[in-house]
Order: C-alpha cells, then sequence, then structure tokens
C-alpha cells in the first residue's frame, strides 16, 4: 500500500507569463496584468500520469497494474488537490481546507501536517521553491521515522523559479516517479530573494535538506560555472542578422551577447532587439508576441547543471511566443560540460516534443557543439 498526500500552490508561477519573475505577495498584481493560474493543470497532468502507471483512474484504491501496489491519494480541498485529482479521475479522502479564497503558505502547512498524521508515504506538492520550502520545513517539524528520515516529498515544477533539486523534470515525471520509486536520498530546497531577483541579483540560499525519491527523472539544482563568454557573445553580435527579431531570454550569458550589441538589457526578463532598436525591455508575454517580426529568434542559454533552456525563470517565452520563433541556444564550453543534455517544460506537450532532439549549441565565437534536448 502507498499513500500519497497531494497538495496544489494554485497561485504558483502565475507571475511568470506577465514579466513578474515570481507571485509571492504579487497575486494581485499579476491578476491585474492578466495572468493566469498554471498550478491547476500541471497538478492534473502529474495526476493522470500516477493514474497511467498505477491503473488507478477512477477509484481512490487500486492495484498498480505494473507491481501490485497499491494507492491511496489524500489531498487538501478546492483548487490545492481535490479538484484537480478529481478531474484525473481519482476520488482522494480530503484532509482539510484552506480558510479563506485566496489560499496562503499556511494553507500548504496546514496540508502537509494532515498528511503527516496519516502516515504518508510521499508528499507530492506543485509550487515553486517557495512551496517546496514551505513543505520540507513542515516536514521537518514533523521529525523523523524509526529510520531517521522525513516523510519523502517531490516537487511538480510550477514556480516561476524551480532551483531546487527536489522536483521531477516534468509534471508527467513527478506522477510516474510518485507510483514507481523504490528509494530515497537527501536533496537540496533553495529559494531566492524575490525582490532582489526583480531587481537583477539572484541571492539564493539554503532552506532545507529533504527526503526525495531516487529517480533519473529529477532535476538538477541551479549551479554556477566558470568559463569566458566573451568570444561567444562577440562572435554571435557580428553574426546579428537584419531584419531579424530577436528575443533575448534571462541570465548572464545571454546578457554579455546583448552587452556586446550596446543593448541596456534586464538582466532577468526578456528583451526583444531588431536593428539597433530595443523594442521591449523586461516584457510579458503579451509584449512579446506584439513585437514580433517575420523571422524571429528566441536566444537562451540553459540554466547550469539543471539543463533547462525553456520553462524554468522564462516563463514568458509560452509556447504561444515559441512557436513562432526559432530557436538559438548558446553556453560557454565549461557552462555545457557541467550541464550534459538539455531539457524543455513549456508546458505544452507536443511543443516540448517538436523541441526535442539534437541542436546545436553555440560555444564559442565560430564554434558550436550538438547537444541533445530531452
Amino acid at each position: 500500500m502507498r499513500t500519497i498526500g497531494v497538495v496544489v500552490n494554485p497561485i504558483a508561477g502565475m507571475g511568470g507569463r506577465v514579466g513578474l519573475k515570481g507571485t509571492d505577495e504579487r497575486v494581485a498584481e499579476a491578476r491585474d496584468r492578466g495572468a493566469e493560474a498554471r498550478a491547476p493543470e500541471r497538478a492534473t497532468a502529474a495526476l493522470r500520469a500516477l493514474a497511467d502507471v498505477t491503473n488507478a483512474a477512477g477509484v481512490a484504491d487500486a492495484t498498480n497494474a505494473a507491481d501490485g501496489a497499491d494507492i491511496t491519494l489524500l489531498t487538501y480541498g478546492g483548487e490545492m488537490g481535490e479538484s484537480e485529482a478529481r478531474e484525473a479521475g481519482f476520488t482522494p479522502t480530503v484532509v482539510g481546507h484552506p480558510e479563506d479564497a485566496e489560499t496562503t503558505a499556511a494553507d500548504t502547512r496546514d496540508a502537509v501536517r494532515g498528511f503527516v498524521e496519516r502516515g504518508v508515504d510521499l508528499v507530492l506538492f506543485v509550487g515553486g521553491d517557495g512551496t517546496a520550502t514551505d513543505v520540507a520545513t513542515t516536514l521537518d517539524e514533523a521529525g523523523v521515522d524509526e529510520a531517521g528520515s522525513n516523510t519523502p516529498m517531490l516537487g511538480v515544477p510550477a514556480g516561476v523559479k524551480v532551483y531546487s533539486s527536489v522536483f521531477a523534470r516534468t509534471p508527467r515525471d513527478a506522477g510516474r516517479i510518485a507510483a514507481t520509486f523504490e528509494r530515497t536520498e537527501r536533496r537540496e530546497v533553495n529559494d531566492i530573494d524575490e525582490d532582489a531577483y526583480r531587481e537583477g541579483e539572484v541571492r539564493a540560499a539554503l532552506k532545507a535538506v529533504a527526503t526525495v525519491p531516487v529517480a533519473e527523472a529529477l532535476q538538477s539544482g541551479k549551479q554556477r560555472t566558470t568559463g569566458s563568454v566573451e568570444t561567444l557573445a562577440a562572435g554571435f553580435a557580428a553574426d546579428a542578422e537584419a531584419g531579424v527579431t530577436y528575443l533575448f531570454g534571462p541570465g548572464g550569458t545571454v546578457g554579455a551577447i546583448e552587452r556586446e550589441l550596446g543593448i541596456a538589457g534586464s538582466p532577468l526578463g526578456v528583451d526583444v532587439w531588431r536593428d539597433g532598436d530595443l523594442l521591449v525591455r523586461d516584457g510579458s508575454e503579451a509584449e512579446l508576441l506584439d513585437a514580433l517580426g517575420e523571422r524571429n529568434i528566441v536566444v537562451v542559454s540553459p540554466i547550469g547543471g539543471q539543463g533547462f533552456v525553456l520553462g524554468r525563470g522564462n516563463q514568458q517565452l509560452s509556447p504561444a511566443v515559441v512557436r513562432q520563433c526559432d530557436l538559438s541556444v548558446v553556453a560557454s564550453p565549461a557552462k555545457l560540460a557541467a550541464t550534459g543534455v538539455l531539457h524543455v517544460d513549456t508546458g505544452d506537450t507536443e511543443l516540448d516534443a517538436d523541441l526535442r532532439g539534437w541542436i546545436g549549441v553555440r560555444t564559442g565565437r565560430h564554434t558550436s557543439q550538438l547537444v541533445r534536448i530531452e
């Protein structure tokens, strides 16, 4: 018997596509900008994958066709888990409900405490690094079992920033891991100061060390790598084409290209540039779409150690934007060596499938390296 507690932060990631780079304390502003919730649909995708693996859609306790295990699903009320579980075909046991229509971190912590009291084997949460911190610290407060471990936790990535190494690469990966994992290990939970992040500075801090399932489809924590990008930036700038609209993603490598082109860009936002003019600085999804031209190129660099080029920290580059653009990936040799394969998680499974395969990553003035997007 495997009992899984599911909690969803329904506002996680809302600020991404409208350029807020996070939703902490900014929910009203995100909604004013037209933001839509993305966490519920990602939660449902994860739970459908869980149902597929266990062959348990439509029941709360069901035989897993793969290994004979039973799954019992516990959730928090409404959009914090119950609604998504029912949409995926489960009939969950609800351990509590949020006090107000606007959910809070206190609701997440209350849900986790309810799961621990009922002896769950895994807490499957949906959110970003802030939600991961809430879950991990609550599990720490609950103490350890006879083997000296906390209740395991696993994240479905839905936040703007997902730097911690407690998340699966995609929602479907999370569902499959939740159903099939056999071992656990200790991994880091990190979060950053969102106000500093919006001003272009990354201040990451270790918040907890959590027990997490062992699985190949877990993402790594963000790493900082060294390696000169000056020649890469000079080569890219020299090859910039007239009439082409360039969308420059966040990060230091892409920022070096912008500086070489004389662009006063946003360090952690998405900028649009064409023929020497900065058309949009730190744009939202809607602003990027409005600025597109006849030919468009998205320029991104993988997150060091994780390998994500789309879907982490650049949700403004939505499926609607990416479908109208060519993809250009740039990275120093040192960064690429530390990163390995690349990943995408746009929220559109068909687009992700189209993007997977081999891509040439520019590594210098005239050099590139074939790397696989998985």
